[in-house]
């Protein structure tokens, strides 16, 4: 694993300075993301991963799965990770790429759970307090996980904010053990 991040990087780096020259950071984000699904597909990653499948139609078939949205630049990257035989890191370049994208833009991805449903405003209060907190600004997802009895867990990153019931009973069970 550690291995293909390591292999990512350099194809993130690189992509992440091509689209910051182009101003086209959401594009370039869509097409990593969109072919990093293709990658993961079974059918896709046998074709990827089969030594009868010559490079160039390799570089055709992601070119086709690119579409006409891609710019020359795209076709030109996935053309070089098509040679090096990086395909099959995509998920990894596409990660790695939005981790750039977030810092460049100052955003963070924020992710919500909740043993219910979390209102409207109480997502809002939650937006305007991490925003104070981190300085930048949140994208929130919510899920519903019933696990938590009550409460809420939030992963902003590798930060957790856990203050979920689930939690809090097993350390007051641990307190009374």
């Amino acid at each position: 694993m550690a291995e293909s991040i390591t292999i990512a990087r350099p194809y993130a780096q690189a992509a992440f300075e091509e689209a910051q020259k182009l101003a086209d950071l959401k594009g370039w984000s869509d097409a990593l993301l969109s072919l990093a699904d293709a990658v993961c597909h079974p059918e896709v990653h046998a074709v990827v991963t089969s030594p009868r499948v010559a490079k160039a139609q390799l570089e055709s078939l992601m070119d086709g799965l690119l579409g006409n949205q891609a710019t020359p630049q795209q076709r030109n990257f996935v053309r070089v990770l098509a040679e090096n035989q990086r395909l099959l890191v995509l998920p990894e370049i596409a990660a790695s790429f939005e981790i750039l994208r977030a810092e460049a833009e100052k955003t963070v991805n924020v992710v919500v759970e909740s043993a219910f449903e979390v209102s409207v405003a109480q997502q809002e209060k939650i937006v305007k307090s991490l925003k104070a907190r981190m300085g930048r600004e949140i994208k929130l997802v919510c899920s519903i996980n019933k696990e938590l009895l009550g409460g809420v867990v939030i992963r902003a990153g590798d930060k957790v904010i856990d203050g979920s019931a689930r939690t809090r009973l097993g350390e007051m069970a641990n307190a009374l053990a």
